[in-house]
């Protein structure tokens, strides 16, 4: 007996079975043929494998990650400056002070003068440089990656430049009329922290809000000595130090006041500032605290320096690669007045 295909169908479907473009049985001569089966499936003249390349399967994010690095701020702490160019070799920055004296009046009295004293205070400019370079393949090759490797170079060279700069106006260059802010052979010696602690000793790590506070009061009262009543409490003031220093500024005391607050009401015109230099820069890696008068009479009491903030030179067109230098120069940090300046040694 014949069977009915469209009926089998149609049964099949009411069952809740679907096969999709279903034309028919096998006959049933070839029902039993197990040659028909093995034709199915003949012998592999491949490798067998049911994966793809993996890098088909492979995400690439477009986000870029970029490595982080220490902040530059020396510059932030006592502001900076242009000063000549990049074809200036030396500077000379005038100290002027007034001299006089007084004598008892008379008619005919030629007694007494006033005078000034010119002083010329020299610096060394130290240049500075760093090149880039790049392939026409590499560039390619980095492109099939969606990587803009001119772009990267670009923003190496000049973090480069801006790091070294930083550098130097903390410490200035070896060898050269050029120092830092942390190192001028200028700056009045400092003073050491009050041994309130724990055993007596110096360490911020050892002492309380009180004390910490204490430390700072000690350094404010030594800038109030060297500048001999030029110093009001609500000047313009910025206390400098290490980022691992800065959070004991966070600590209180017996009252539940935090330096920061005391500071606050009792110096209300101090900034705080903290960079990484300050870490380990005086003698035997000790900690360094500054306490800097931004200015007095309208004049700056130090002054990062530079002949040149980052100049971008021609790119070199060789064979099938480029190339670029970027320069800088740097006088290091001018300090003017030295003694608005007081350092603290050990904390």
């Amino acid at each position: 007996m014949p069977i009915n295909i469209q009926q089998e169908i149609r049964e099949l479907k009411s069952r809740g079975i679907e096969l999709g473009d279903f034309r028919g049985y096998v006959e049933p001569q070839f029902a039993h043929d197990f040659q028909l089966a093995m034709d199915a499936q003949p012998t592999l003249v491949t490798t067998s494998n049911a994966g793809i390349p993996a890098f088909l399967a492979n995400y690439l994010d477009p986000e870029v990650i970029r490595i982080l690095v220490s902040p530059m701020k020396v510059a932030e702490i006592v502001g900076e400056a242009k000063k000549g160019d990049w074809t200036t070799l030396t500077a000379q920055f005038q100290v002027v002070e007034s001299t006089g004296e007084v004598s008892s009046y008379g008619d005919y009295s030629n007694n007494g003068q006033s005078s000034a004293n010119v002083n010329w205070v020299p610096r060394q400019s130290y240049h500075f440089q760093t090149v880039t370079r790049w392939g026409e393949r590499e560039m390619e090759i980095a492109g099939e990656a969606r990587v803009n490797f001119a772009q990267n170079l670009n923003i190496a060279s000049t973090l480069t430049i801006n790091k070294a700069a930083n550098k130097i106006a903390a410490f200035g260059v070896a060898g050269l009329d050029n120092y830092g802010l942390l190192n001028d052979p200028s700056l009045p010696a400092g003073i050491t922290p009050l041994a309130t602690g724990t055993g007596s000793g110096t360490l911020w790590s050892t002492k309380d809000g009180a004390a910490v506070y204490g430390d700072i009061q000690a350094l404010y009262t030594q800038l109030v000595t060297q500048l001999d009543g030029l110093l009001e409490r609500d000047a313009k003031m910025t206390l400098a130090l290490s980022p691992e220093r800065e959070t004991n500024l966070t600590k209180t005391n017996t009252y539940n006041v935090n330096v920061y607050d005391q500071l606050k009401k009792n110096f209300p015109n101090m900034r705080v500032i903290s960079a990484v230099e300050y870490s380990g820069a005086g003698s035997g890696s000790t900690e360094l605290l500054q306490l800097i008068v931004d200015e007095i009479d309208g004049q700056k009491t130090a002054q990062v320096a530079f002949t040149e903030k980052m100049r971008a030179h021609p790119v070199f067109v060789d064979l099938s690669s480029f190339k670029q230098k970027k320069s800088a120069g740097s006088w290091g940090t001018v300090v003017f007045r030295p003694i608005a300046i007081a350092n603290m040694y050990g904390i």
